[in-house]
């Protein structure tokens, strides 16, 4: 359902292309121990192509729960949608493994300008795909948004995948990519977002803008929306955030400020046991702890 304020958030993201049937190819098919993984090449936005891996976990008796992962960025732009298989330094390994062991369905896209979409950013990347878009009238946050939507789009029109039970889940760029997909997309049942829940204001008063990329920064965002009025919108789904408070990017009284003002909207929805804001003692990481939760949230929930 498309609230009026779910309404203005996606208003904010730039002119979007138009939502339009999705093309999907098939490159290539692999068995993998206990998955099927299917490297698409998907038409999501009808401007440039969309390399994405599929991951099937194998024995599905019927339509199966699906997860959206959102890849980190870190600067590493040549990995992409690969760091569901291979995982990131400041990962607990790879989710590929996780999602199959739990017999779920992933997916995971290259966002702009990064994995195989890189190539095509120009020289300086992300930048200067970032001033483009904004002559053009787009904003690159909103692009990313609106690709990780088209993807559950993608998602749904699989005969694998039970519609009713989806998530989304990444990692710093991924974990912003989830939060944000949640609130833009009520069809996600189940997000679990790693430190990078980020309350704007608190961020500003620390003077922190360099510690997130210029894809971070939606025009006029903050004359209408906190991160805690996005997030509210999520609301009264399962929503997992786990930080760090030695993470320069997410100061620990901002994530504080978000629990504060979002906590009781869960409990008047009588769903305060689907809403966990957690802070960890760590850096800008996943630790074994903080996978564990993800597991046991994705179990619970999904």
């Amino acid at each position: 359902m498309t609230t009026p304020r779910r309404a203005q958030l996606w208003s904010l993201l730039g002119d979007l292309p138009e939502r339009r049937p999705i093309g999907a190819q098939t490159l290539d098919v692999r068995h993998e121990n206990g998955y099927r993984l299917e490297k698409l090449l998907l038409d999501l936005n009808g401007l440039e192509p969309v390399p994405a891996w599929l991951m099937i976990p194998d024995g599905l008796t019927g339509p199966a729960p699906a997860v959206v992962y959102n890849h980190s960025h870190g600067g590493y732009y040549d990995r992409g949608k690969d760091e569901f298989l291979l995982g990131q330094s400041y990962l607990h390994g790879p989710y590929v493994e996780l999602l199959a062991g739990l017999g779920c369905i992933g997916l995971a896209i290259d966002a702009w300008c990064f994995g195989e979409r890189s190539e095509r950013c120009g020289g300086r990347g992300e930048l200067d795909t970032f001033k483009r878009m904004l002559w053009h009238g787009q904003c690159l946050w909103g692009m990313m948004c609106f690709d990780t939507s088209r993807a559950v789009d993608y998602l749904v029109s699989r005969p694998e995948v039970d519609a009713g039970r989806l998530g989304t889940v990444g990692l710093s760029m991924g974990c912003t990519a989830a939060w944000w997909l949640a609130a833009l997309d009520p069809r996600i049942q189940v997000c679990a977002g790693l430190v990078c829940l980020t309350d704007y204001t608190s961020l500003l008063a620390h003077g922190r803008e360099a510690c997130h990329g210029v894809y971070y920064y939606v025009p006029g965002l903050l004359k209408h929306f906190e991160t805690a009025d996005i997030v509210r919108l999520i609301c009264s789904r399962a929503f997992l955030s786990l930080n760090g408070d030695r993470d320069d990017g997410t100061p620990p009284e901002g994530v504080e400020r978000i629990r504060s003002a979002v906590t009781p909207d869960w409990e008047a929805a009588g769903a305060s046991e689907r809403l966990r804001i957690v802070r960890y003692d760590e850096e800008h990481r996943e630790t074994p702890a903080m996978r564990e939760e993800v597991t046991a949230w994705l179990k619970r929930w999904l």
